[in-house]
C-alpha cells in the first residue's frame, strides 16, 4: 500500500496515481468543469474574466492549461510560455518544436545506451569464498 498526505488538504490517503485525495479531486474537477464550460461560452475571454466568473484562481486555470486539460485557439488571450524556449503555446509545457527536438534527443540516447556493451565485473584475483568478514569485536562479547 502507497500512502501519501494530499497536497491541498494535507490528509493521509491511499496514492493512485494523483498528488491529491479523492475528495479534494473531486473538487478540483468541479473547478474544471466551470472554467471548461465558461470558456466554452466565452472562447476569448481573458484570465481575469475567466478568475472572476468562475471563482477560480489564475494560477489553477494556469495549471490546467500546462497539464494539458484545457486548450486555447489561437484567438485566446490566454497563452502560456514554453517552459523551453520563451514560445507562446495554448497547452501544455512546451512547443512542438522543443516535443520534437526533445523526443529526437531522447530517442538517441536511448538508441545509444541500448548499444553500450556492460562492463564485465572487476576480477580481484581472490577467491570470494576465501574472503572473510571483518572482524567484530562485539560479537564475543
Amino acid at each position: 500500500m502507497n500512502v501519501r498526505n494530499c497536497k491541498v488538504c494535507g490528509k493521509i490517503f491511499n496514492y493512485d496515481g494523483f498528488n491529491v485525495c479523492r475528495a479534494c479531486r473531486r473538487k478540483q474537477d468541479e473547478r474544471f468543469q466551470r472554467v471548461k464550460e465558461y470558456l466554452r461560452e466565452y472562447p476569448g475571454a481573458s484570465i481575469n474574466e475567466v478568475e472572476d466568473a468562475t471563482d477560480v484562481s489564475s494560477e489553477e486555470i494556469m495549471e490546467f492549461l500546462r497539464e494539458g486539460r484545457l486548450e486555447m485557439d489561437e484567438n485566446s488571450q490566454i497563452t502560456l510560455d514554453c517552459e523551453r524556449c520563451g514560445a507562446k503555446i495554448f497547452t501544455g509545457r512546451f512547443c512542438s518544436k522543443c516535443t520534437s527536438e526533445m523526443s529526437k534527443s531522447l530517442g538517441a540516447v536511448a538508441r545509444g545506451m541500448q548499444s553500450v556493451p556492460k562492463p564485465e565485473p572487476k576480477k580481484t584475483g581472490k577467491d570470494p569464498s576465501l574472503m572473510r568478514a571483518p572482524y567484530d569485536r562485539d560479537r564475543d562479547r
